[in-house]
């Protein structure tokens, strides 16, 4: 077995999982529909997909995702897309998004900075 980073054979990056009950879970995706980030990593961390902030019952802010596609856009896509937003994770503070405005971009590569250029 060859290490990922040598293989040719791209498999891991994606698959889609037809006989969810849940599927489609979100809507919008033009590409193949990847499952492999059916819970996001970037849930905890500062990220371009649009969420809103949400209170639980216990006065905590949570992100609500349920809007974004991102990680779910194409195997390749999604993958590229997660793995440089993994690369310099900022811990998400529970603020409102206002960082970054994305209008769920075609391409995989997140913005660097936000509107006043961070």
């Amino acid at each position: 077995m060859e290490p990922k980073d040598s293989t040719r054979n791209e498999a891991f990056k994606g698959f889609t999982n037809d006989a969810c009950p849940f599927m489609p879970c979100h809507q919008g995706v033009k590409r193949e529909f990847n499952c492999l980030f059916c819970y996001c990593p970037l849930i905890a961390y500062e990220c371009p997909g649009p969420y809103r902030v949400i209170t639980d019952r216990h006065g905590m802010r949570r992100k609500d995702c349920s809007p974004c596609n991102l990680p779910h856009n194409g195997y390749l896509q999604s993958w590229s897309f997660i793995q440089k937003w993994l690369e310099r994770p900022v811990l998400w503070d529970g603020h409102e998004q206002t960082r970054y405005q994305v209008d769920l971009p075609e391409d995989a590569e997140p913005r660097r900075g936000g509107p006043q250029g961070d």
